[in-house]
This record gives C-alpha cells, sequence and structure tokens, in this order.
C-alpha cells in the first residue's frame, strides 16, 4: 500500500505529464519518453513512473504500447476513434455543417491571430515543415496526402496559439468534418482542378502571416480562407 507521500508523488506527476498533454508538447498518437527517461526527468523512482502512467492510461488519456513505448490516446482531443452520434448527424447534415463551418471560421481565426502573437521558433519550424509538405503533396499530385497534412497544418496552428482550449476545440471540430470536408473538396478538385493551387496560397499566406509575428493579418487571412471554402461548398450543393 503506497504511503502519502508516494501518493504525492504519484499525483505530482500525473498534473505535470497532463499539462504535456494539453498544451500540444505531445500531438495526439504521439510518444512520450521511456519510463526510464521520465523517472530521471522528473526526479522520481521508476515505480512513482508506473503507477503514475498506470492511473493515465485506465483514464484513457495513453495507451501503453508492448515493446514500442507510451502514446498519447487520439481521445484527449477528439472523446475517441469514432465521432459521438452527434458528430455524425452534424457532419452528415448540409445545415449543421454551415454552422460547423461558420463556428469555426470564428475560432481558427481567432486561432490564428494568438498562433502570430505566441508562436515560438519551433512552433515556426513545425507550421512552415507543414507547409513545404502541404506544397510537396501538391506538386506531386498526392491527394489523399494533401487532405492529411492540411489537417496537420492547422493542429500545428492550434499548438501555436499556446491556448489548450484552441487545441481542443480544434481538434474536435477537425475530427467531425474531417471526412465530410475532405470528400467535398475532393470532388471540387475533380471540378476545378485550379482549387487546390487558389487553397494552397490561401494557406502560405496564412503561414507567412503567422511566422512573422503580423497577428491582424493571420486572423484575416484564415477567416478568408474558411469564407472560400464555404462559399465553394455551398455553390456545389446547390449545383447537385
Amino acid at each position: 500500500m503506497p504511503n502519502s507521500q508516494t501518493r504525492g508523488r504519484v499525483a505530482q506527476l500525473i498534473r505535470t505529464l497532463e499539462e504535456t498533454l494539453l498544451d500540444g508538447s505531445v500531438p495526439a498518437n504521439g510518444q512520450l519518453a521511456s519510463e526510464r527517461d521520465l523517472a530521471r526527468q522528473h526526479g522520481v523512482s521508476r515505480n512513482t513512473v508506473r503507477e503514475a502512467i498506470q492511473q493515465m492510461e485506465a483514464r484513457g488519456l495513453i495507451h501503453i504500447r508492448p515493446r514500442s513505448g507510451i502514446f498519447v490516446s487520439d481521445r484527449l482531443r477528439v472523446g475517441g476513434g469514432t465521432p459521438s452520434p452527434w458528430a455524425q448527424l452534424m457532419s452528415s447534415s448540409p445545415a449543421r455543417r454551415e454552422d460547423m463551418l461558420e463556428f469555426r471560421r470564428v475560432l481558427e481565426g481567432a486561432t490564428a491571430y494568438f498562433a502570430a502573437l505566441r508562436r515560438t521558433d519551433s512552433d515556426r519550424a513545425r507550421i512552415m515543415d507543414a507547409m513545404d509538405r502541404l506544397e510537396h503533396a501538391r506538386r506531386i499530385g498526392d491527394v489523399a496526402s494533401e487532405s492529411r497534412i492540411d489537417v496537420e497544418l492547422h493542429e500545428a496552428i492550434a499548438v501555436a496559439s499556446g491556448n489548450s482550449m484552441f487545441l481542443h476545440l480544434q481538434n474536435s471540430i477537425t475530427k467531425m468534418l474531417r471526412e465530410h470536408i475532405i470528400l467535398n473538396v475532393d470532388a471540387l478538385r475533380e471540378i476545378d482542378r485550379s482549387l487546390s493551387d487558389l487553397l494552397l496560397l490561401q494557406h502560405r499566406t496564412i503561414c507567412e502571416a503567422i511566422c512573422d509575428g503580423r497577428p491582424e493579418e493571420a486572423r484575416t487571412a484564415m477567416q478568408a480562407h474558411i469564407d472560400y471554402l464555404r462559399n465553394k461548398l455551398s455553390d456545389e450543393s446547390e449545383a447537385i
């Protein structure tokens, strides 16, 4: 039976690791340090680390892969691998999709604004790396990677905002709308091949405003991007 001092160390380590998950330092499905490294980093015994990890795993915050390591669960961001019934209804309804895109305009505009204010050198590097990979996927015509990296870019911007609520909401909404938006955008690409080039230019404008520390321009560019996508999806829905 662990004594109160041991329980206190376990609780403190859990709080520290929770902050790591909340601030986006390790993304969903990202790998945490090993038990040995965590013990060394935090000045506790491996038994303390093991107990903290077991408690966090029981809560669904992390999962342990035998012989692979400790990984952050995507449940932290999106509430599980499968959208809730409400989320599925939202993503399949054109009217509710419009509600979500309207909310996304406000949320992502604010996220871009604070990302431009608070981005660190590592945030800047992460954002530009995603942007470079997005442009490469476009050049080689890898549509699947283009859609996936688009999501990664928006998450990198949310991490750069330095606000854990922006990150949580961003990932929740992205999960809810991802399949529906990707299907629609891919369909639009088939109709208008220039769409990807224009979306790419919009993303580049957003990234440069954030990385250069221009918050108002970053917010305006992000909102213009969402508005464009909204209008395109609306036009296509009316044409069907």
